[in-house]
């Protein structure tokens, strides 16, 4: 296979997976975004955390909602719990690093409020406890995990929302979470401020 057919095969499998995906995510992602308003409408906050390339996507996510995604609005309450280093850090230091989310969605989370826990394998030990959390301070969790949705899927209540994509590879999943977090963002702008 010539390095050109193997780049155009990550091309082939990225399209078909998203393509597969739109069909199961759609309506939950539709559905996932008007919680999100609800929220935001209601001077909540929305609380995103992840491990890796997923705490990427939960700045990525929190950047999009404070500055903007793609017209110009207010800027909307939201925060990823990745990237206080002092509060991370004294987290596993003191206590464990599996706390190094809950922690903070118990400090800083209300009721009201909606958790993005985003997880590839839906088995990250530290987004499971940040769903506890969450759940104990009344918030609403959205889920973004892969292949079958790991041990998070049955944390989750009839209240929260599992974005869960259909594949094994972590770079799939990974590229349609992003996609999702896009489309997250498309909705809420559209419903609050409407228009194409």
């Amino acid at each position: 296979m010539t390095l050109t057919n193997r780049i155009s095969k990550h091309f082939d499998d990225s399209a078909q997976i998203k393509l597969q995906s739109k069909k199961v995510l759609a309506q939950p992602i539709a559905d996932a975004a008007q919680a999100l308003v609800t929220c935001l409408l209601n001077d909540g906050k929305v609380l995103i955390c992840g491990n890796g390339g997923s705490a990427a996507d939960s700045q990525h996510f929190a950047a999009e909602l404070v500055n903007r995604f793609e017209i110009e609005r207010p800027g909307l309450p939201a925060i990823a719990l990745t990237t206080d280093s002092s509060v991370l850090t004294s987290i596993a230091n003191d206590y464990d690093y599996k706390l190094i989310f809950s922690k903070q969605v118990r400090a800083l989370g209300m009721s009201g409020d909606v958790l993005i826990a985003i997880s590839t394998s839906g088995n990250s030990v530290n987004v499971m406890e940040s769903i506890h959390a969450a759940h104990e301070r009344g918030m609403v969790v959205i889920a973004l995990t892969g292949r079958d949705g790991g041990t998070i899927g049955p944390l989750l209540t009839s209240t929260d929302f599992h974005l869960c994509v259909p594949t094994q590879s972590t770079a799939r999943i990974q590229e349609v979470h992003l996609l999702v977090l896009h489309c997250l963002c498309d909705v809420i702008d559209h419903l609050l401020l409407g228009g194409e």
